[in-house]
């Protein structure tokens, strides 16, 4: 992890990409009597998305897997650029670049398995959790000390919020 490197990289960041399983979840998948799949989120990663968002932070997401229950919270935090069921990202994250006038340099990639490799790989700033195989956290210049669905969106947000000298603005707003 470069972290100096990543700080740099990170003031020119508008649009965080995130992988849901592993990253906005803790990667479990839990299945009700009649097998759907629930999923449990963490209630600080949703906030530090709507930071994000209220700081002119365009969050997306690319999943690998399709679920309903994804779908309901992505739209409850009003994350319309998202994808789910694309083990192939590459297409998906050029899709995102090109809709929302970005250039690569730009984005930036939170992920945690091979499936993420292909777009770390291309993005401006590439992003990992704590728990994340080893392959990934190679890849990264920026690692959570928070695991996958437990904190690690919220601390990837407030780690490029700070970078661009938005974080603190945010929070003078929440105390005044």
């Amino acid at each position: 992890m470069n972290t100096k490197k990543a700080i740099e990289l990170a003031k020119n960041i508008k649009m965080l990409v995130l992988d849901v399983d592993g990253v906005l979840t803790d990667g479990g998948l839990y299945y009700d009597l009649q097998g759907q799949v629930m999923k449990r989120f963490n209630v600080q990663d949703g906030l530090g998305i709507k930071l994000a968002q209220q700081a002119g932070l365009k969050i997306a997401v690319i999943s690998g897997l399709k679920s309903k229950a994804v779908e309901k919270r992505l739209d409850e935090l009003g994350i319309f650029d998202y994808f789910t069921g694309y083990t192939q990202k590459i297409p998906k994250l050029l899709e995102l670049v090109e809709k929302n006038g970005l250039t690569l340099s730009e984005v930036a990639y939170l992920g945690d398995d091979w499936v993420d490799a292909a777009p770390m790989l291309k993005v401006g700033l590439p992003m990992a959790v704590v728990n994340a195989v080893p392959e990934i956290k190679e890849i990264a210049l920026w690692i959570s000390s928070r695991p996958g669905g437990q904190g690690a969106v919220r601390e990837a947000v407030s780690f490029l919020l700070k970078a661009q000298n938005k974080l603190e603005k945010l929070w003078q707003e929440w105390v005044e």
